[in-house]
Formats: C-alpha cells, sequence, structure tokens
C-alpha cells in the first residue's frame, strides 16, 4: 500500500538539463520583474509611450527597477516551487502600489512618497474624503499585460522550474539579493552601479519623473540621513547658544509687553485663497467682501505654504512646532514621530499655556481618524479635541443646518469656536483656540452644493463642464468669506479682548474634465507637473492668503491696514511678536529667522521678502541671513538628532 502511495503522488514535471532551467530561471524573474517595472511605470504615466522615452533617457533606473522585482520573484519563486505564482503577487503588489500612486495624484496632484506609509492604516479615510475614485484604462491594460507574463511563467514552467537541493540555494541566493538590496551598504552599491543619486534630496515630483515610482520611493529610504554640523559637541553647541543670546538679547531692550493678553482664534481655512486673483475668470460681485474689507483693518499678505492640494496635517505640525520636512530624514511623516520628539520644545501653544493663563483647544470640522492628532496635540499643549460628533454636543444656541455640502458649515463651525471661548472666558481663562475648517474640503463635485453658486462667474477659456467645477470652488470660498464675516461682527460686540488668524492652509488641486488643473487652463503653469515650473510660478500656486484682525486696533501695534508676507512657520512667531507672550529662545530664533526665510523645502525656497528661488543656495541672501539658518540648522540638529546639549536651554528665555 505504501509503495502504491508514493507511485501516485504527483511530482512537479522538469524539462532540460539543471543549469539551463537556472539560466531560464533567473531570465523568466527578471523578464517578470521588467514586466511588473513597466507596468507600473505605465499606470503612474498614463501611457506607454512616455515610458518608452523614460526608459531611454534613463535606462539603468528601470533596469534597476526590473532587477529588483525580479530578484523578489525569484526569492518568492523558490520558495514556493511555482514561479507563476511568485510573479502574480509580485504583480498584484506593483499595480497595487502604482494604482494607491494614481489615486494620491487624483486626490492632490502629488506622486506617492515614503512619508504617506505613514497614512496607511487610514486609507479609508483619506479615500472617504477624496470622493470617488476609479482605476484608470492604462491600469486594467497594464493587469492584463501582467496577466500575460504570468500566463507565460505558468506555461513555461516544466522548462523554469528548479527542483530538490537546487531550488532551496535559489531561494538562499535570491533572497540574500533581495535583502541586500534593502540594507544601506548593498542600496550604496547598487546606486553607485546603476547611477542613482543617493545623497540629494529632490522634491516627489522630481524624484518620480527621474527615478519611477518604485526607484524613488527605494532612494527615499536609503539617502543620506541629515548630518550634522561640522565640529558638533558640547563645546560647539554652547557656541551656537552664546551667539544665539548674543543676537536675541541685543533687540530686548526696544521690545515692549503689551498690557492686555487677549483671546487667541486661529482659524486654518480649507482650501482658501483670493481667487479673484486667477485670471480670465471675472465675477458679478466680490465673492471675498468680508475678507477684502477686513484687510484694511488687519495684518494681511501672501501665505505661502509648502503643499498645493494636500498636506492639510503636515501644515499644522509645521505651524505649531515650528519644523519643516527637511528637518527630518526623507520619507519621515512629521504627524507620526515617537512621542517623546514632539516634547524636546515647547510649541507655540505652550508659549500661552505655559504660564496657566490660557487654554488651549483643538476644534475640527471632520472626525480624528487622520493625520495622528489624537496623539500629537495633547504633546504640543491642547487640554481639549472637540471633533464634528464633539461639536454638535456642545448645545449652543444655532438656527439651519449643520451641513453645507458634504462636511460642516463654517459658519456653524465658528459659532462653536466663539461659544467655547465664551466657556473658557467665564471660567477666568485666556482662549487659545486651533480651528480647522472642513467645507470646502474637495471633492469639488458639480452637485457638492447642490449645484448653487451665490455668485455668477465667467470665463473666456474654460467650457462649460469645467466652469461647473470651478462654481463648486468659487461656492465654497465664498461660504468661507460669509462665515468670516459673521465671526469678526461677533467678536465687534464682544467685550473680551481677541485675536483672529485667518489662512488658507493651500490652494485647491483642482482638477477640470480632461484631467489639466485649472492652473494650467488659466496659463499659470505649463503643465501639472511641476518639473517645468518656475521659482516664481511655484511660489505664487503654492501660497494663499491670510490676515490678522483683532477686535481693538490697538492689539495689532499700530499695524492695522499694513501688507507683510507670511508663512507656515513665520505666522506663529508674528503671533507671538504682536501678543508679547513669555517667549522662548527656540520661537525668539525663528521669529528671527523668518526674517531671512519664509518657506525652504525640497521643491522650492521663499526669502523674508517673499523674493522665491529654486532652493535656498540660489537665494540671494546676506550673510547673517545665513547665519540665522545655520544657527536654526544646528538647534534642530542637536534636539532632534544629537545629544540635546542645549535643547533645554533653547526652551528658556534668552540670557537665562
Amino acid at each position: 500500500m505504501k509503495k502504491r502511495l508514493l507511485q501516485t503522488k504527483r511530482v512537479p514535471r522538469t524539462l532540460g538539463p539543471v543549469w539551463l532551467r537556472w539560466v531560464l530561471f533567473a531570465a523568466a524573474s527578471g523578464c517578470m520583474g521588467l514586466g511588473a517595472a513597466v507596468a507600473v511605470q505605465w499606470v503612474v504615466t498614463g501611457s506607454l509611450s512616455i515610458v518608452w522615452e523614460w526608459f531611454m533617457k534613463w535606462p539603468a533606473y528601470l533596469l534597476l527597477t526590473a532587477v529588483g522585482l525580479g530578484t523578489v520573484t525569484a526569492a518568492l519563486g523558490a520558495l514556493l516551487g511555482r514561479l507563476w505564482i511568485a510573479g502574480a503577487l509580485v504583480g498584484a503588489v506593483s499595480l497595487i502600489l502604482s494604482l494607491v500612486d494614481y489615486f494620491k495624484n487624483a486626490i492632490n496632484g502629488t506622486p506617492l512618497s515614503l512619508a504617506d506609509f505613514g497614512l496607511a492604516a487610514q486609507l479609508g479615510q483619506v479615500a472617504g474624503v477624496a470622493g470617488e475614485l476609479k482605476p484608470p484604462v492604462d491600469f486594467w491594460m497594464a493587469l492584463v499585460a501582467v496577466g500575460i507574463c504570468v500566463g507565460l511563467l505558468a506555461m513555461t514552467a516544466p522548462i523554469i522550474r528548479i527542483s530538490g537541493r537546487g531550488r532551496f540555494a535559489a531561494f538562499a541566493l535570491a533572497f540574500s539579493a533581495a535583502v541586500g538590496l534593502c540594507t544601506p551598504a548593498g542600496a550604496a552599491r547598487a546606486a553607485e552601479g546603476f547611477g542613482v543619486d543617493i545623497v540629494t534630496r529632490l522634491d516627489t515630483t522630481s524624484s518620480h519623473d527621474t527615478y519611477g515610482l518604485v526607484l524613488s520611493l527605494w532612494r527615499d529610504a536609503f539617502l543620506q540621513a541629515k548630518e550634522s554640523p561640522e565640529d558638533y559637541g558640547e563645546e560647539y553647541m554652547a557656541a551656537v547658544l552664546d551667539r544665539i543670546d548674543e543676537i536675541l538679547l541685543a533687540d530686548a531692550e526696544n521690545e515692549e509687553t503689551p498690557e492686555t493678553a487677549p483671546n487667541i482664534i486661529m482659524v486654518l481655512s480649507e482650501s482658501f485663497f483670493d481667487l479673484t486673483r486667477l485670471p480670465d475668470l471675472t465675477y458679478e460681485r466680490d465673492p471675498l467682501e468680508n475678507f477684502h474689507a477686513l484687510e484694511a483693518e488687519s495684518i494681511s499678505g501672501d501665505f505661502h505654504s509648502h503643499y498645493l492640494g494636500y498636506g492639510t496635517g503636515y501644515i499644522e505640525m509645521s505651524m505649531l512646532y515650528g519644523v519643516n520636512s527637511l528637518d527630518f530624514g526623507p520619507g519621515t511623516n512629521i504627524c507620526f514621530l515617537e512621542d517623546d520628539l514632539y516634547e524636546r520644545f515647547d510649541s507655540l501653544t505652550e508659549q500661552y499655556t505655559g504660564g496657566g493663563d490660557y487654554r488651549a483647544e483643538l476644534l475640527h470640522g471632520y472626525d480624528d481618524s487622520l493625520y495622528n492628532r489624537t496623539v500629537t496635540y495633547p504633546l504640543l499643549g491642547f487640554s481639549n479635541l472637540l471633533f464634528s460628533a464633539d461639536i454638535q454636543q456642545l448645545g449652543f444656541d444655532w438656527q439651519g443646518g449643520v451641513y453645507g455640502g458634504y462636511y460642516m458649515k463654517d459658519s456653524y463651525f465658528f459659532a462653536a469656536m466663539l461659544d467655547r471661548m465664551a466657556d473658557i472666558n467665564a471660567a477666568g481663562q485666556r482662549a487659545f483656540l486651533y480651528g480647522i475648517t472642513m467645507e470646502n474640503h474637495q471633492p469639488f463635485d458639480a452637485e457638492k452644493f447642490g449645484y448653487e453658486c451665490q455668485i455668477g462667474v465667467e470665463s473666456q477659456t474654460l467650457s462649460d463642464e469645467d466652469m461647473a467645477i470651478v462654481r463648486v470652488m468659487l461656492e465654497g470660498i465664498t461660504r468661507a468669506d460669509q462665515a468670516l464675516g459673521q465671526l469678526t461682527d461677533a467678536l465687534r460686540n464682544s467685550p473680551e479682548p481677541t485675536i483672529v488668524v485667518f489662512f488658507g492652509d493651500h490652494r485647491p488641486n483642482l482638477f477640470m474634465t480632461d484631467g489639466d488643473t485649472v492652473y494650467t487652463k488659466l496659463g499659470l503653469c505649463p503643465e501639472n507637473d511641476t518639473t517645468e515650473w518656475t521659482a516664481e510660478q511655484i511660489c505664487d500656486l503654492y501660497s494663499t492668503d491670510y490676515l490678522i484682525w483683532a477686535n481693538d486696533a490697538a492689539l495689532l501695534n499700530g499695524r492695522a491696514g499694513t501688507r507683510r508676507d507670511s508663512s507656515i512657520t513665520a505666522i506663529g512667531p508674528q503671533l507671538l511678536e504682536l501678543t508679547g507672550q513669555p517667549i522662548s529662545r527656540y520661537w525668539a530664533l525663528l521669529d528671527k529667522v523668518s526674517k531671512a526665510c519664509l518657506t525652504n523645502t525640497e521643491l522650492y525656497f521663499v526669502d523674508g521678502e517673499g523674493e522665491p528661488s529654486l532652493s535656498g543656495e540660489e537665494a540671494d541672501l546676506s550673510e547673517q541671513d545665513r547665519e540665522l539658518l545655520a544657527l536654526r540648522d544646528a538647534v534642530l540638529y542637536d534636539a532632534l538628532y544629537g545629544k540635546q546639549y542645549i535643547t533645554a536651554a533653547m526652551n528658556e528665555p534668552a540670557g537665562t
């Protein structure tokens, strides 16, 4: 019986000599890797001809991608004993990755980056606020192509199958090679061999255009870490601290502390900007009549963002903590750092709450699912976090509906902020409220507001279908402006001194029916891809508008009606300068730096006067400006990567 069972057991059929099957196994794995690599780029670029042009320009990058995917295919094929199954798995994962990149581009116009994987657990929530997403036709065509590759592997299985001890040897070799590509030393050797730069940081779009999706993500994972300042050590950082004190104390005698401690209401208005600056669009009346009227009573100007069409959570962290993506290693998601990193420096909020006179609260017009806010905000000094469901339980008087379009109305949201301010003031404290609106959040479907648009708009360039999308943006911004007017009108009648900081986090990346953005259609940039944009075009489209208004003009120290450019990292120091709060060395240094640099990212640089460059190295800065930037870099390196020699001192006032 035992002999009969052994005779009936099926043994996978193999053909040809062992050496030939080894050669064919390796070749088939490489071809599958190449097929998966091409399929990924097919979905990402939307055209096989573009993939071919990319290959002809940088052939080594496609080949390295194929080697990486082929090595993984070989390891899985040897482990499973079926190369076609391994090919199906690698192909499926590759196509899923390309589809995620496609959806990311569809949502906000930027490619997938390593930092985005921090939001992987909230993928469903991200898709929920993005609207309906469908795979493109190219995805299905690439899927068919990958299926054909897998089918060929299955058909040729007898001549590419390795069995017995050879199978385990093949697995060991392929697995070792795959792991080697994922180690710093192995990655460095592969990068050198294929001409991949793992030293220079690039913006995500440029990196993808050059290296392709898979290799760009791999490259970011192994970019060299942030370098330490030359001569870094305790003595060096002590000298840095002395120099910071020298600079800060030189102006200390001229600083005056305001007599009044006002309430602070900071409003991050989703996708708000002055759309009357867009060319070719004419309106029957001013859609920002409240904002424009308030500018005469406010400090206002251009607001330089780090993002276009997305990135709200990253903007919040940069604003409240004074950092940006360049301060961390490539691919770092600044919303998902280790908890203790958020406590190295006292936040903007803690400049107010540290003395006990202020209570800080976050209000958000959506739920708590995104950007790790329930973890980070308490670490940054916020005592209470109120999301959509919590806000609706406050019980304040309100007439009308809560939702406008797909999200909470800005007017209802501002009524909630006023309610919280009143309660905090009644308890004997000042309020520091940070509010994040949602009414103007994407998607910009034509039916979002029930096809309502309060203000007529016309264009000589855009089609009727495109104008239907523009009207949704117009209606959302109009509603945000009206809610701002209601907020400031209520505060005019309040006896409590209050400062309102109102700003748009980023412009909407408004896609038209053919896939181009409204900015491309109106001639503000040559194409959606930022690689061909000038520094001036980037600066324009990566900026919104802001104002700082007070219900008592004296709170603005004689600056009402003035213009001044600001930014994500400059608005906090600007507010502290107005209110004269006990300010740490860290925030006092950031105030000085903001006079030299408003924005510094992988994509572009903006100096203190609002002049853009493609990088800080190209900017026309004085020696004093560059010294301030170097001091900031040294302080942040010491706190985030170094020994924290002076970090505690940076949380104290200058001279202590």
